[in-house]
C-alpha cells in the first residue's frame, strides 16, 4: 500500500512535467533561458513557504512529531541536489532554447532511465533482471513516441544529452538524501541554490545586454504569467517536493521510470490542448513505456 501511494505520486510528477515542457519552452523563448529557471525557483519557494510552517505546526500538535533531520545534513543535502538541479535545468533549457523540439527534448532527457540503473550499480544498489527489462523497453517505447526521420544530434541535441547525466545524479541524490531529511524544507533549500546560481548568468548574459530596465518590462508580462505560474507551482514547488517525498525508500531506478512517462503525457496534452493527434506508432510506444513499469514492478526474487 505505501508503495503504491509513491507510484501515484510519482505518476502524479510525470503528469505534471508533461505539460511543463509547453511552459519552459514558451517561458525561455519569452524571457530567456536562464531568467525563466531562476525566478520559477523562487515562484516554486514562494509556494513551500507556507506549506512548510503549516506542516510544522501540525506536527507540533500531534504526540510524536517526526524529527526533520539533522541540518547540517538537510543543508548539505539542499545544496547538492540544488547544484545537480540548476546544471540539469539550464543545460535543459539552452537545449530547447537553442532548438531541439520538445518531443526529441523529452527523449532525450528521458535517456536518464539507463543512466541511473548504471549509476546505482557502483552504489551496491543492484537493479533486478525484471527492471533491466523494463528499463530496455521504455528506451524502445521513449524512441517510437518521440523521435521521427533519420537520427542526428545538433548541438542543442547534445546539452539534452548532457542534462540526462545531471537529472540522474540529482535522482540519485534525492534517493540518497531523502529518507534522512525533511523533504519540504530540501526542496526550498534546493530551490534556493537553484535560483540564487542562477542570477549570475542571468545578470551577464540577458540582462547586461539589454538593460535592467528593459529586462524587467520583458521579464514581468502578462504573456509570461501562466508559464511562470506552472513552471514555479507546480513544476518546482509540487513536482519537485512529490520527488524527494516518493523517493524516500523507493527503487530510484523504478522511479526514474515511472517519472519517463512525462514524454507520454506531454503527447497526450498535445492531443487535448494542441490537437496534435498520436500516429499508430506513437500510440504503440506509448503501450510499451506502460508495460515497461509494470513488468519493473513485478515481485520477482526473493529480495522483492
Amino acid at each position: 500500500m505505501k508503495n503504491a501511494k509513491k507510484t501515484i505520486m510519482l505518476l502524479a510528477i510525470a503528469i505534471i512535467w508533461g505539460y511543463a515542457f509547453v511552459a519552459q519552452s514558451e517561458g525561455g523563448e519569452l524571457a530567456g533561458p536562464y531568467t525563466f529557471n531562476g525566478l520559477r525557483m523562487f515562484f516554486g519557494i514562494i509556494f513551500l513557504i507556507p506549506v512548510s510552517i503549516i506542516k510544522d505546526t501540525i506536527d507540533k500538535k500531534k504526540a510524536n512529531p517526526k524529527p526533520d533531520g539533522d541540518k547540517k545534513t538537510l543543508w548539505k543535502a539542499g545544496i547538492l541536489c540544488g547544484l545537480a538541479l540548476f546544471t540539469a535545468t539550464t543545460v535543459q533549457q539552452l537545449g530547447l532554447t537553442l532548438g531541439t523540439e520538445s518531443g526529441k527534448a523529452g527523449f532525450l532527457t528521458a535517456i536518464y532511465i539507463l543512466i541511473v540503473p548504471i549509476f546505482s550499480i557502483f552504489l551496491h544498489k543492484k537493479p533486478g533482471f525484471n527492471i533491466w527489462i523494463g528499463v530496455v523497453l521504455a528506451l524502445i517505447g521513449l524512441y517510437m513516441l518521440c523521435m521521427s526521420g533519420e537520427i542526428s544530434l545538433r548541438f542543442s541535441d547534445i546539452l539534452i544529452v548532457i542534462c540526462a547525466f545531471l537529472f540522474a545524479i540529482q535522482i540519485l541524490l534525492v534517493d540518497h538524501y531523502s529518507p534522512h531529511v525533511d523533504g519540504i524544507k530540501l526542496a526550498i533549500i534546493e530551490f534556493l541554490v537553484t535560483g540564487t546560481i542562477s542570477l549570475i548568468p542571468i545578470a551577464i548574459f540577458e540582462i547586461a545586454p539589454v538593460g535592467l530596465s528593459a529586462w524587467l518590462s520583458n521579464t514581468f508580462c502578462s504573456e509570461l504569467f501562466i508559464p511562470f505560474l506552472f513552471a514555479g507551482v507546480f513544476s518546482c514547488g509540487i513536482a519537485y517536493t512529490l520527488q524527494i517525498e516518493a523517493q524516500r525508500d523507493y527503487n530510484p531506478t523504478i522511479a526514474s521510470l515511472i517519472m519517463s512517462l512525462e514524454a507520454v503525457f506531454a503527447s497526450i496534452f498535445g492531443v487535448i490542448f494542441l490537437q496534435q493527434y498520436m500516429t499508430n506508432r506513437e500510440l504503440i510506444g506509448a503501450g510499451i513505456m506502460f508495460i515497461a513499469i509494470i513488468i519493473a514492478q513485478l515481485p520477482i526474487g526473493k529480495r522483492q
